[in-house]
């Protein structure tokens, strides 16, 4: 009886560390995180975006969609994640010459806008060009995905980056979850909530370094670290611990902030409870879809606004 009581338990650790995993893709393209800085990554974004830009010329020649075309084949959903981020800024007045520099994970590149626009990023973009109040406004993304904390500490060594820290105006963060995700990776078998809340103390030592090293470049500029939602409830609202571990991070990053003058937090978490079928992409319901995206957006947007606004 001891035996198959084991062997059950042990079946249901490995079945749900398994689906956590393989739906959790901050990096599809390889399974261990921390090899996230692999060629193969760099290559496949860059064809990515690379061939968005360039017209397909076989589409045109035979009939097929064009520009406007195209255009008019997004969804409502689509076009309403835009318009109704535009509508929420259309009062700005815009600082001139204003700087941001966001950075971060996947969050901050936009993995699973549906618009190829850079998520919330690229929305904040839109919406400030296309405001006639706005002075000049650079947004410069440095997201990357499957970036942890101590992989953004090492992109920050780059000169580029801190040349562009040095330079901002805002800086806004996303990072925290692949950290999380590391813990699920390196536990597999044997998934416990004691396994996350053993690694905090290292995810908390390096959030703050990194707020320190930014700060060190840059005294001036506004920080605003974006907190974490939890995705985890689409496939297991039945284990209350993963909302906590979320939960916890959160409450890890708000007092590392509180340490520090400058540095704000978003919440973001309030915004996808209850709506991941709406907000969540369909292809992993992990990532924020355009819809997603157009929340956080807004959010930040009302965070922020003190800082653009002249």
């Amino acid at each position: 009886m001891k035996f198959w009581k084991w062997s059950a338990t042990f079946a249901l650790a490995f079945t749900i560390a398994f689906f956590i995993i393989a739906a959790f893709v901050y990096e599809p393209s390889s399974f261990p995180l921390e090899q996230d800085n692999s060629p193969a990554v760099t290559e496949e974004v860059e064809e990515d975006q690379t061939s968005s830009n360039e017209p397909n010329s076989s589409d045109d020649e035979n009939g097929g969609l064009g520009a406007n075309e195209k255009e008019g084949s997004l969804s409502e959903g689509l076009r309403e994640a835009f318009t109704a981020v535009i509508d929420s800024a259309r009062d700005l007045f815009i600082k001139e010459d204003l700087k941001i520099v966001a950075i971060g994970d996947s969050l901050t590149q936009g993995v699973g806008d549906g618009t190829d626009n850079g998520g919330y990023v690229g929305i904040l973009e839109e919406n400030f060009n296309n405001n006639q109040r706005s002075g000049e406004i650079e947004i410069i993304n440095y997201g990357k995905r499957g970036n942890r904390t101590d992989q953004l500490l090492q992109r920050m060594e780059s000169e580029e980056i801190r040349t562009s820290l040095r330079e901002a105006d805002i800086i806004l963060i996303t990072i925290g979850a692949n950290d999380v995700m590391k813990v699920v990776k390196s536990n597999f078998t044997s998934l416990k909530y004691s396994d996350f809340v053993s690694a905090q103390q290292g995810y908390q030592d390096r959030l703050n370094t990194i707020i320190e090293k930014m700060s060190g470049l840059n005294s001036e500029a506004p920080i605003y670290l974006i907190g974490l939602y939890n995705p985890f409830d689409h496939y297991f609202n039945n284990i209350p611990e993963l909302g906590q571990i979320i939960s916890d991070y959160n409450r890890i990053s708000k007092e590392v902030i509180d340490r520090h003058d400058q540095v704000h937090f978003i919440p973001i978490k309030d915004l996808f409870k209850g709506s991941e079928d709406e907000l969540l992409w369909e292809e992993d319901y992990f990532h924020p879809n355009e819809n997603g995206y157009k929340q956080m957006a807004e959010r930040v947007l009302n965070y922020i606004r003190n800082d653009i606004e002249q």
